[in-house]
């Protein structure tokens, strides 16, 4: 098996597994919606990646109607999303640290609110 990033299907191929023309790879390519690997000869070259991805643009524009300016907006803003995810997912670990190496017990300080700010009050 090939990892999951690793460059290995020559466009024929996924042209094939996906059932359109080389010639829509091209034009995705040209769109800057996907990025395939290239050889030294400049052969194109895909990921699993990269197929996950030409899926994700098919279902978008067959199924759903989107045109390609659009596909490439949904892409930014699902890359935008993942990004924030990975963000939060790393704040959420950084507060569980600072709450298990804190100075002030949980037990010991107390939060209330008032109008639109929090306070919070240490004992």
């Amino acid at each position: 098996m090939h990892h999951y990033d690793e460059p290995v299907y020559l466009i024929s191929i996924v042209a094939k597994i996906l059932d359109i023309h080389p010639q829509t790879l091209r034009q995705y390519e040209r769109e800057n919606l996907i990025t395939p690997s290239r050889t030294d000869g400049r052969i194109r070259l895909y990921s699993q990646r990269d197929i996950e991805q030409i899926k994700l643009i098919l279902r978008l524009t067959r199924e759903m109607g989107v045109n390609l300016a659009g596909v490439d907006v949904v892409l930014r803003l699902k890359d935008q999303m993942e990004s924030m995810e990975q963000e939060i997912a790393s704040l959420r670990h950084q507060l569980s640290q600072a709450s298990h190496h804190s100075a002030i017990p949980p037990e010991k300080s107390l939060v209330t609110k008032r109008s639109i700010y929090e306070m919070i009050i240490y004992e």
